[in-house]
């Protein structure tokens, strides 16, 4: 297996075909995508393909990745639209 360095976490979410957004950390955002957009990801996003990649944020390690990840399931929709719209600004 390969080694996973600290900066290779990332944070993403997802908009699925019924507008829900999914949160979820990775260390290959490209691969996770393509996982949940053939039924093989989370749960969640089975029943609501396809989804659409619509924000990235790199973390230094897991740790803080789950951290954020958390911290943007705590927002609320207005919050996380607010949370992509500025990352498609920069």
């Amino acid at each position: 297996m390969a080694q996973v360095k600290a900066s290779d976490w990332f944070v993403y979410i997802l908009r699925c075909s019924d507008h829900s957004l999914y949160t979820g950390i990775t260390t290959d955002v490209g691969q996770r995508v393509r996982v949940h957009n053939l039924g093989q990801g989370a749960k969640y996003t089975r029943g609501r393909r396809p989804v659409e990649l619509v924000f990235v944020e790199s973390c230094s390690d897991r740790c803080q990745a789950l951290r954020r990840e958390y911290a943007i399931k705590q927002m609320t929709r207005a919050r996380k639209d607010r949370l992509i719209s500025e990352a498609l600004v920069r």
